[in-house]
């Protein structure tokens, strides 16, 4: 009895520890209950939308074992895409769309965990749950169940929607593109113990992200086939050489759960050994003689790690398609169909000039999701009560949302010179009409963070929405080219209206029309911010 008493009450404290978890995750899961469905619909419909992609350009045996002759010889393309393994169209869509649906379900997991750990504790909204009957490790419970649903119910949809390709390959695929995700959500997991702030929380576990895939990148472009030590060092090389429908290796699956159940128990050990609001890397104290004189240098400090991040991240890539614009006019060669997707995304002009206006395009749909991320940054302030502590002061509202937005719409602008620069760099000519064509897609960026603007100023709870609104401009502006959707629905992204450069006519008439569109959301939505009260 004395040992059965013991176990008992060795065990009743851990039991504890996790109370109140099932109420945690249901809330974590209503408050995410637009976010989670929008990132799996989007990461999803780009996996299922490349079969049907594929069979009209690779259509017969020969064309494929054509692709995957010229893949062998192209390590430009190796290192964005990764090696061919199998010839099929199952194959092909891992091959195609694999290491960056795993790439999306590593972002969306990150910010689940983030979001639900290191920001309650950031806003104290952590600290008045935890008064309640909860225990010390539910909330990190909560939220790495949270991101098991989100991967779980990705896999699931992946792998119904590709069983037609063959259920093996499709399960394969499934879960090996759950796993990068819960791998990146126990690693931000751990981030968020060590460090004090949500931000640079997500901040280390995206650097750890990008490090992932260029080590990936690195390893394919100098062996193909996947068996470079640089590509067995990351995740995300981990997911191509499981081999989804060529020959699935199964026991990748193990590094991925091997790795999520290590971090997670490195995540647990620190959460039980700090303070609600404590981090093990403290913040560092700024300057005992302030610099930050004004509003707007105060939203540069908050920012600027985002903004440098974003930059060199666009003049790296920048560099990488710059450099792979003369290898994929070589693989594209004779093939109609590769070449007619080319010129939708790109406009009419040569086949050159169209895969560097369809790339130019592709980034600047993702710095939508740049100046997003900055305008809420607004929101962000305000919810935890630190936009208050500004404004008591003898700041007033438009003049505190002005130095985000400068921020916001400066960094946008940094970022594609940025990208353009890489551009001329990795190409190796034509800087000015490439800079150019980088620029022109400023208008459609910054209407959609106009777009932000408004949607925070006049309905601050379904700010959330301009994640959407960037996201199916994306989603538009990358598949609906392929899948030849009809005009009125690629009309709906701003980018569809823009001129394709390099190579086509400059239209000024819609890059002005977008601009004073994107002046208009601003201003609406600074008046509806000026009017309304302030949640803190």
């Amino acid at each position: 009895m004395t040992a059965v008493a013991s176990a008992f009450a060795v065990r009743a404290p851990r039991a504890r520890q996790l109370a109140g978890t099932g109420t945690l995750l249901r809330f974590a899961l209503r408050r995410d209950r637009i976010l989670v469905p929008v990132w799996v619909a989007v990461n999803a419909l780009v996996v299922l939308s490349m079969p049907r992609t594929l069979r009209s350009l690779y259509g017969t045996p020969a064309q494929r074992a054509d692709l995957a002759d010229q893949l062998a010889t192209n390590t430009s393309l190796r290192a964005m895409v990764g090696p061919v393994f199998g010839q099929s169209l199952g194959a092909l869509t891992a091959w195609r769309v694999g290491v960056y649906a795993g790439l999306l379900a590593a972002v969306m997991s990150l910010l689940v965990v983030v979001r639900h750990t290191r920001d309650e504790e950031e806003s104290g909204r952590q600290e008045l749950i935890s008064s309640a009957m909860v225990g010390r490790r539910a909330p990190l419970t909560a939220a790495l169940l949270t991101a098991g649903v989100a991967n779980a119910a990705l896999a699931l949809v992946i792998t119904a929607g590709l069983a037609g390709q063959g259920a093996t390959g499709a399960l394969a695929l499934g879960l090996g593109i759950a796993g990068v995700g819960m791998v990146f959500a126990t690693m931000a997991a751990i981030a968020a113990q060590l460090t004090e702030s949500a931000r640079l929380a997500r901040g280390l576990t995206s650097a750890v992200l990008g490090a992932a895939f260029v080590l990936r990148a690195a390893g394919d472009a100098g062996t193909n086939g996947g068996s470079s030590l640089l590509t067995r060092l990351s995740p995300l090389g981990w997911l191509e050489n499981e081999r989804p429908y060529a020959g699935e290796r199964w026991w990748v699956l193990l590094l991925f759960a091997a790795a999520a159940l290590l971090q997670g128990a490195v995540a647990y050990a620190l959460a039980g050994r700090r303070d609600v609001g404590m981090s093990f890397l403290p913040t560092r104290p700024g300057p005992a003689t302030g610099r930050l004189g004004s509003a707007g240098a105060l939203a540069w400090r908050l920012q600027r790690g985002s903004v440098l991040g974003w930059s060199l991240g666009f003049f790296v890539a920048g560099v990488v398609y710059g450099g792979m614009t003369n290898g994929a006019a070589d693989l594209v060669g004779s093939n109609a169909k590769a070449r007619e997707i080319f010129q939708r995304m790109g406009g009419h002009s040569g086949l050159t000039d169209a895969f560097l206006a369809a790339m130019v395009g592709v980034m600047g749909m993702v710095a939508a999701l740049q100046i997003v991320a900055s305008v809420l940054r607004l929101h962000g302030e305000e919810t935890s009560a630190r936009a208050e502590t500004v404004l008591a002061n003898a700041v007033g509202r438009l003049r505190w949302a002005a130095g985000h937005l400068l921020i916001a719409f400066g960094g946008a602008a940094l970022i594609m010179l940025l990208a353009g620069l890489g551009f001329a760099a990795g190409y190796g000519r034509e800087t000015g009409p490439i800079l150019g064509a980088c620029l022109v897609q400023l208008p459609a960026v910054w209407m959609i963070g106009g777009l932000a603007v408004l949607l925070y100023g006049v309905l601050p709870r379904g700010a959330v929405l301009a994640w959407g609104v960037a996201g199916a401009a994306l989603l538009i502006g990358w598949v609906g080219p392929a899948l030849n959707l009809p005009r009125a629905v690629l009309d709906a992204s701003p980018f569809g209206h823009l001129p394709k450069l390099p190579g086509g006519q400059m239209a000024w008439a819609p890059v002005l029309t977008l601009t004073g569109i994107a002046v208009v959301l601003v201003a609406g939505g600074l008046a509806g911010l000026r009017r309304r009260d302030m949640t803190g």
